[in-house]
């Protein structure tokens, strides 16, 4: 592997036993944190039982010689000696040292563990990245790693890395996005400033609900995260596709997490901008002859740099053989392959006419090879984003009013083009029109009076 993993392993070992001679008063923690570099590591060549070559020669090189006492073996020896057998299960809990930091930084607010996350997670993709292509295993295996340290910070009241301050804030959603899914033509989001991984990954991580597709994220933004490091040390790269498919009904997350996977990839350097740019079939297809390519290329121009997300895009090949879409479909195609390296495209859709799509058309079919699905929100995920969409407007529910809220949701049917974020939001919406008039005979109005919503206030909509 070279230099790529002896310097996260160098910085692990070094920036660990600073940290710790800093908390014990000066004494020399190195050896204690070339044991946990050792622990760490072997853990990852573990993890698929695979123990190849080179991840072997790249422990020998790189923490084999600072043991005490070193150990100078040869590869064989280490197969022979089952050295690494059984070591994956050091991933199941929180090692001593990690323990000590978090218990530290509860007692004085201070960003230890913080420190021992992110030197951590550097290290433990340097591992997965020696080999050319991480397996599955080893990918499932970073994600739980980093969901063990986070919770081990949550359980203590440590702020996790990208964010500020409170650790395990309330759950939350990005409440301009709910119920979005729906583009008018080509809407361009203004362009960010770039952030740090850990900040959008941490944002990820507080969406309400969603938990395999937070976990499919992770996932693909660990093996993009090794495919770099392999790259910046011009060692052989496979292409991973940026190119996805979101399945499931409206209202379910898809635009808040395509915006937050475009900025993902702009801080991993595989996209230049990381904006994103929303379309749907309205936006590509125009109704004369000729002119559909030349406006599905100028809505495809302002997306690259970042991530273009086409909504229901299975209405593209739903006209017939002489429908204008399916020259939009193979004017897509070309421009994803001409643009591979600065382009990400996100097709939405229901599920059963998303894999239609895609398995009609081999072009497609060859590029979107990853499918990701959006699940329906449980009644107390509905309840949490009421709650954020109330509350980013200064009011609130009472007990009556989330036992009738309950009701509301289970009452509405769960099928086809059920509305999810976006029914509770029109729920909310009819919620405040109700309330001011429950109020308006009212004088001298408390706050307390203007700010909560109650059973009175809440009904079902049209």
């Amino acid at each position: 592997m070279g230099q790529a993993f002896q310097d996260a392993a160098d910085e692990f070992i070094e920036a660990l036993a600073t940290i710790l001679d800093e908390l014990s008063g000066g004494a020399d923690h190195r050896p204690e944190c070339v044991i946990e570099a050792s622990n760490l590591v072997a853990a990852f060549i573990d993890a698929d039982g695979r123990h190849s070559n080179a991840e072997l020669d790249a422990w020998l090189e790189s923490i084999g010689p600072r043991l005490t006492p070193p150990m100078i073996v040869s590869t064989q020896t280490l197969r022979d000696d089952g050295t690494f057998g059984g070591r994956a299960r050091w991933l199941e809990q929180p090692s001593t040292m990690f323990d000590l930091l978090v218990k530290a930084d509860a007692k004085d607010a201070r960003r230890r563990a913080n420190r021992y996350y992110t030197l951590a997670m550097v290290l433990a993709h340097a591992t997965a990245a020696v080999d050319p292509m991480p397996s599955q295993a080893e990918l499932v295996a970073l994600d739980r790693f980093r969901t063990l340290l986070l919770r081990t910070m949550d359980d203590h009241g440590v702020p996790r890395p990208g964010r500020p301050d409170a650790a395990t804030p309330a759950v939350r959603a990005e409440v301009g996005a709910v119920g979005s899914d729906e583009p008018d033509g080509a809407q361009a989001v203004e362009l960010a400033p770039e952030r740090r991984i850990e900040e959008l990954l941490a944002e990820l991580d507080a969406l309400v609900g969603l938990d395999h597709v937070k976990q499919e994220v992770r996932r693909l933004t660990s093996l993009l995260r090794i495919q770099e490091m392999r790259a910046d040390r011009d060692l052989p790269t496979i292409e991973t596709s940026k190119h996805l498919v979101f399945s499931g009904n409206p209202g379910t997350g898809k635009t808040t997490v395509a915006r937050l996977l475009s900025q993902i990839f702009r801080s991993l350097g595989v996209v230049s901008r990381g904006h994103l740019v929303e379309t749907d079939r309205s936006g590509l297809v125009a109704g004369f002859v000729g002119q559909t390519a030349t406006q599905t290329r100028k809505v495809m121009e302002s997306a690259i740099g970042g991530t273009l997300l086409i909504d229901e895009a299975y209405a593209l090949a739903r006209g017939g053989d002489n429908d204008f879409g399916l020259e939009a479909v193979d004017t897509i195609v070309k421009f994803m392959e001409d643009h591979r390296d600065d382009l990400s495209v996100v097709a939405a859709g229901y599920p059963a006419e998303m894999q239609e799509l895609i398995d009609a058309n081999p072009g497609l079919k060859s590029r979107f090879t990853r499918t990701i699905h959006f699940p329906d929100y449980s009644t107390d995920e509905l309840v949490a984003i009421f709650s954020l969409i109330s509350s980013a407007k200064e009011y609130h529910l009472d007990a009556s009013g989330v036992s009738r809220l309950e009701e509301v949701i289970d009452a509405e049917p769960r099928g086809r083009g059920f509305g999810n974020g976006r029914f509770v939001r029109n729920v909310f919406e009819a919620a405040v029109g109700h309330h001011a008039l429950r109020l308006a005979d009212i004088d001298d109005l408390t706050d307390e009076q203007l700010t909560r919503l109650t059973a009175e206030d809440i009904h079902p909509v049209d």
